[in-house]
């Protein structure tokens, strides 16, 4: 995997364009002057999250006894399973109802941006998914940056877009992310039946 190809998935993942109306309606309850620092805070959060689990990822693979084929196999299924929910929303939306006030980490930090497919991706990148620690922490870089600056961008992008082009978008990422999931099962059955 390169750190080009490291990076579009792990974007991919985050959907920051299918998180854009999520983003809205939870910080609608949070008084305008403060919503900027808000999400500036989560984007923060979710990032150190992310680096954390980056590198403790490996001593926590060894301490699960799990192997990388293992994990390929598992992160292709979950990453699957996401796409297909991108692509076909479930009625209920992804958070349910929201209880009133300012959010802080859950559900902006984690699950929306930092959720359980982008940390499995993360242990699969390093190391021994081919761009190593450098290459996975340039491509997590690369990956928020443009998640932040299209979430910073949400209401703009909103009323640009509108709900159907965003929603368009969304299902767009989900036929790729389909693509890249497939592939990393194929990947990780290639590697355990070699």
């Amino acid at each position: 995997m390169s750190m080009a190809t490291a990076a579009l998935t792990l974007f991919l993942i985050m959907d920051p364009l299918g998180n854009v109306p999520i983003f809205l309606s939870v910080l609608d309850e949070v008084p305008a002057e403060r919503r900027r620092r808000v999400l500036m805070r989560e984007l923060a959060v979710a990032l150190a999250v992310m680096v954390g689990f980056l590198f403790a990822g490996p001593g926590l693979m060894t301490l699960l006894g799990l192997s990388p084929t293992a994990l390929s196999i598992a992160g292709g299924v979950v990453l699957f399973l996401i796409a297909l929910r991108m692509i076909f929303p479930t009625a209920g939306g992804v958070m349910g109802d929201m209880p009133g006030g300012e959010p802080l980490v859950v559900p902006l930090a984690i699950p929306l941006i930092a959720g359980p497919s982008v940390l499995a991706t993360l242990l699969l990148m390093h190391p021994e998914g081919g761009v190593g620690a450098g290459g996975a922490l340039g491509s997590l870089l690369l990956a928020w940056s443009g998640a932040a600056l299209i979430l910073l961008a949400a209401p703009a992008l909103y009323r640009r877009l509108g709900r159907r082009g965003l929603v368009a978008i969304e299902r767009l990422m989900g036929m790729v992310l389909v693509a890249i999931s497939v592939q990393m099962l194929i990947d990780g059955l290639r590697a355990a039946l070699g």
